[in-house]
């Protein structure tokens, strides 16, 4: 947002801006300027290392392929035997599966029957597909129209000793673990995890299966919480619900301070008359910022707890959910020592309403779907309140509109953020 439009929204009483929040941008930049990487490192098994940060290059110790085979199912010849015109006649020699080669040379009129990445014979190195061929007996036909090289894999065309093949800062996924195991790699060196403890606070606060009096809530934030954070394969400690009482809340923010890297509250970190939370880090931490200009997730804080990072998010359910998506979870990727990982957006046709005030960047809830025609579009959920959890389990996306607007309208084209598990 530009300073003008920024004194714009200050002056006009319709409008949403709080002077006493930081924009978006500026506090993710805060937040990430804060963040150093994990240096503790680790080698463990390789499927244990599924969704770990590589702590260094991972080399090839090979070549890849390890020697030059077929890419398809079909005739090895030489190239050079193609015809100029009209078709010639070749005398299958043999066959070379995969893992059992021909044995032999192949002569200028002679090919070899083969399968895919099956070693190429001594004197071939061209694979017509069984598709364009007629056989007869030991006899097969071919045509002028091949090329010469056609369907066959250099060895070591993907990587050679000494290539990166996965590079430090990765998020090793399924497609890593296949190709460190077709290296040789029983093990591999990765990043310690991040460790974060997280609690609630409130005495209104109830766990599951406890009877609930009047004003008595169950307390969801840390089961959306465990999931989130579960998602970003971190090492969780779960520290449960702390009383309003400022002796409690002292030792709650201790006892995770003590143990773990980042420290996360639902509700009370705010600016209220009754805030033990924010006595106990004027006592013990210090605060970067307490309120971002978004909606939902405005009660949003951040800073130190002794020598652990502290994110204070609100207390609504949904709250929690979108200023964890947008500004914790980067934090524990670069915390992580996790590169590359940039944000999936999308610009995305809108089919429904969508109401707004000027003031604050608004993450609505949203469901990316398909319409008859195939094209992808963008709907909302409906009811926007930031205590409808509801909303959040039905959406995949959160629908993202600037400070300066003032809503949308069915085709308008508008930004999307899918939720990590479905971009």
């Amino acid at each position: 947002m530009t300073a003008a439009s920024n004194k714009e929204l200050k002056q006009d009483i319709n409008c949403d801006f709080d002077p006493g929040s930081i924009s978006a941008d500026a506090a993710l930049m805060r937040i990430l300027e804060s963040v150093q990487p994990i240096p503790q490192r680790e080698t463990i098994a390789i499927r244990a290392a599924l969704g770990r940060v590589t702590s260094e290059d991972i080399k090839s110790r090979v070549n890849v392929p390890n020697h030059t085979n077929s890419a398809m199912d079909g005739y090895a010849i030489s190239g050079a035997a193609i015809p100029k015109t009209g078709s010639a006649q070749f005398k299958v020699a043999g066959i070379s599966f995969a893992g059992r080669p021909f044995d032999g040379r192949v002569d200028a009129e002679q090919c070899v029957r083969i399968m895919t990445g099956a070693v190429m014979p001594e004197g071939c190195d061209t694979v017509v597909t069984q598709e364009r061929v007629s056989r007869e007996g030991d006899q097969v036909m071919i045509s002028s129209e091949e090329i010469v090289g056609a369907n066959v894999r250099q060895a070591g065309e993907d990587l050679t000793p000494g290539d990166v093949a996965i590079a430090a800062g990765s998020r090793i996924g399924p497609a890593h673990l296949g190709l460190a195991a077709s290296l040789g790699f029983s093990e591999l060196p990765v990043l310690r995890r991040p460790r974060v403890a997280f609690f609630s606070t409130g005495d209104e606060l109830r766990s599951v299966g406890e009877a609930l009096e009047i004003g008595d809530l169950y307390d969801s934030n840390r089961y959306t919480l465990f999931g989130m954070l579960s998602e970003d394969n971190v090492e969780l400690i779960d520290l449960g619900i702390v009383r309003d009482d400022p002796e409690a809340i002292k030792q709650g923010f201790e006892s995770a301070a003590s143990c773990a890297d980042v420290v996360i509250t639902s509700a009370g970190a705010s600016v209220g008359d009754a805030d033990y939370v924010k006595q106990t880090l004027d006592e013990i931490g210090a605060v970067n910022f307490w309120k971002v200009a978004i909606k939902p997730g405005r009660p949003l804080s951040f800073g130190k707890v002794r020598d652990s990072l502290f994110f204070g998010l609100p207390g609504n359910p949904v709250s929690v959910m979108v200023t964890y998506q947008i500004f914790v979870r980067e934090a524990l990727r670069k915390l992580a020592g996790e590169k590359n990982a940039p944000v999936l957006k999308l610009e995305v046709p809108l089919t429904s309403q969508l109401k707004k005030r000027a003031g604050r960047v608004e993450y609505q809830r949203g469901i990316l779907s398909r319409d008859a025609d195939g094209n992808t579009t963008v709907s909302s959920t409906g009811e926007q309140g930031s205590g409808i959890l509801h909303s959040m389990s039905v959406a995949n996306c959160f629908i993202i509109l600037s400070a300066d607007s003032e809503g949308a309208e069915p085709g308008d084209m508008v930004q999307v953020q899918p939720f990590s598990q479905f971009a």
